[in-house]
């Protein structure tokens, strides 16, 4: 059975930094591509970032670009999201996700709060 646990939000202020992490098991994601989604009180599920399986290619939203930087251990088995310049428009719930060989998010993690206050 795939499953992918994140954990490491939290509460910082605007400004701030926080890391997120994405462990799986039962899939090596050094063989999958992954990605990062966030979901707003009354907002619809957002893309947020998403990484090749070699990890040679990253890929951002405009409103996290040059702020947040998406990376794998693929030694630990673990996808990150390092968030910096925190705003509290970023406040979301954060769900990592795997991508399968057709191309669709097929494994979502339970998410994880992120809070930033002003």
């Amino acid at each position: 059975q795939v499953q992918l646990v994140e954990s490491g939000g939290g509460l910082v202020q605007a400004g701030g930094s926080l890391s997120v992490s994405c462990a799986a098991s039962g899939r090596t994601i050094s063989s999958y591509a992954m990605g990062w989604f966030r979901q707003a009180p009354g907002k619809e599920r957002e893309f947020v970032a998403r990484i090749t399986w070699t990890s040679a290619s990253t890929y951002y939203a405009d409103s996290v670009t040059g702020r947040f930087t998406i990376s794998k251990n693929n030694a630990k088995n673990t996808m990150y999201l390092q968030m910096n310049s925190l705003k509290p428009e970023d406040t979301a719930v954060y769900y990592c996700a795997s991508m399968s060989r057709g191309g669709e998010y097929d494994v979502w993690g339970q998410g994880t709060q992120v809070t930033v206050s002003s």
